[in-house]
């Protein structure tokens, strides 16, 4: 079964609230999780990845533009976390062996997955994160690709989705 339509939008209205929303992405998330992140410049990629950094174990998370790829151990899961904004130079990442840390037990995060989608493993949650205002975001979340191992992720993510709290409240 493939899931691409958009399945729950939410409005961030500061930085403050993508964080907790991320936050709590990063303790409900799945192992084995990619998630595809797409936006532009400046709609909060790297904030929402903050986020579920310290959802995942209080990782310091900072934009991997140039290094490319970042890899957080030590908290509840690992997170790995590329940015495909220079494009050709992610591609010969991957091609040297970089999905195996998509693919691997912990999170895997990818800003600017649209240039990258052949790369990513499905099934996925894709999370677009529009403009609205200077501070406000909408998050459109979905799940990308095809059922595959592990087995059930399509699920979980669907679920994932539906259980998401408004506006990055905590709870």
């Amino acid at each position: 079964m493939v899931h691409e339509h958009i399945l729950r939008s939410i409005t961030s209205h500061s930085s403050d609230q993508t964080v907790a929303l991320g936050e709590w992405l990063g303790r409900h998330l799945s192992m084995g999780t990619c998630l595809a992140l797409d936006g532009d410049l400046g709609a909060g990629k790297t904030t929402l990845t903050r986020g579920i950094g310290l959802g995942l174990g209080g990782y310091p998370v900072s934009s991997p533009s140039y290094t490319l790829h970042d890899l957080h151990q030590g908290g509840r899961l690992t997170l790995s976390h590329c940015d495909a904004w220079m494009e050709d130079r992610e591609v010969a990442f991957l091609e040297d062996g970089g999905t195996e840390w998509l693919l691997g037990e912990g999170i895997s995060v990818v800003e600017w997955a649209d240039r990258v989608t052949e790369w990513l493993p499905s099934p996925r949650l894709g999370i677009r994160l529009l403009h609205q205002t200077p501070s406000s975001r909408l998050l459109e979340f979905r799940v990308l690709g095809p059922e595959g191992p592990p087995e059930g992720l399509c699920a979980a993510l669907m679920d994932l989705i539906r259980d998401l709290p408004e506006s990055g409240e905590s709870s």
